[in-house]
């Protein structure tokens, strides 16, 4: 530690925030257990014991959509998007020109340092009931299309959306990993007649596995969280039957609503059940021979 104190120091600030608003706040989860009055606080509020998971298991009509919005959201996530960095990866490794591939990769990395204000917004000048592309429908004299508002595309925009996002800024660590396979097992192979794609299937692919392995066990773990502020910008648009998931249902009961012990024990559940997810699919990877998060 005193050989790196001056990198500890940078990493300093850091800590403190992860430390103050990650653990620090794990404290708050108590609300889970009482009828929680903002104006009692915590120390003057009603302990009501499991009453709040019990709504819960009884099925509120609200939850039970949130749920299944949300596991629906994570399958389409999980399978549209968490492979295409993967073959944006293969592709700009591909790519033989040095320039041309540092001109497509801050092309697409940009959109990753846009917030999701500022991309709502584009999608809106574009999509949107007076963006670009109906106003171009319009002046052709075609009927326009309801994209933004049309709750059964919902998800497939935000999947979209997603992609458009970050799918670059993801390519990062697979190019890393790219990186580190030794050359000559690509000469060897195109010495004994190997061509690209069964390079591809028999060297890279297989170089990528421990990095793949890890990012979806923590794609796993983080799997019910599908985007807070990415939906709540465009809920009124499509209605809270189509749009409602977890992390909203917790922002509408319990900030707007005041069910603030529902919502925490809510936020409870989810994050049980990451802590879950991620130890289950970390034991499934040591099982096929693979690292994982950790070693066991």
């Amino acid at each position: 530690m005193w050989r790196d104190r001056t990198l500890l120091l940078f990493a300093l600030p850091g800590m403190v925030l992860i430390l103050i608003f990650q653990y620090v706040a794990l404290a708050g989860n108590v609300i889970a257990f009482q009828d929680y009055q903002p104006f009692l606080g915590i120390r003057d509020s009603l302990w009501v014991g499991w009453e709040n998971f019990r709504v819960l298991v009884n099925g509120d009509p609200a939850f039970v959509t949130a749920v299944r919005n949300t596991l629906a959201l994570t399958l389409i996530q999980t399978v549209f998007v968490f492979p295409v960095p993967i073959a944006l990866a293969l592709l700009l490794n591909s790519l033989l020109s040095e320039r041309i591939k540092k001109f497509v990769q801050s092309v697409l990395y940009l959109p990753h340092f846009l917030s999701w204000v500022v991309i709502v917004a584009i999608f809106q000048q574009v999509l949107g009931g007076a963006g670009l592309l109906n106003n171009f429908l319009r002046a052709q004299g075609w009927a326009t299309l309801d994209i933004l508002g049309n709750p059964d595309i919902f998800f497939g925009l935000l999947t979209t959306q997603v992609i458009w996002k970050d799918a670059g800024w993801s390519t990062i660590l697979f190019l890393a990993a790219l990186s580190q396979i030794d050359a000559s097992l690509y000469e060897a192979s195109a010495v004994d007649g190997a061509g690209r794609w069964r390079q591809m299937w028999h060297i890279t692919l297989p170089g990528l596995r421990g990095i793949i392995i890890l990012l979806l066990i923590l794609r796993l773990g983080d799997s019910l969280s599908v985007g807070f502020e990415q939906i709540i910008l465009q809920q009124n648009a499509v209605g809270l039957a189509a749009s409602e998931v977890l992390d909203t249902y917790v922002y509408n009961n319990g900030i707007v609503g005041g069910g603030w012990g529902v919502s925490t024990a809510v936020g409870m559940v989810k994050g049980v059940i990451g802590v879950i997810l991620v130890l289950g699919a970390n034991k499934l990877a040591h099982i096929f021979g693979e690292n994982g998060i950790y070693k066991s």
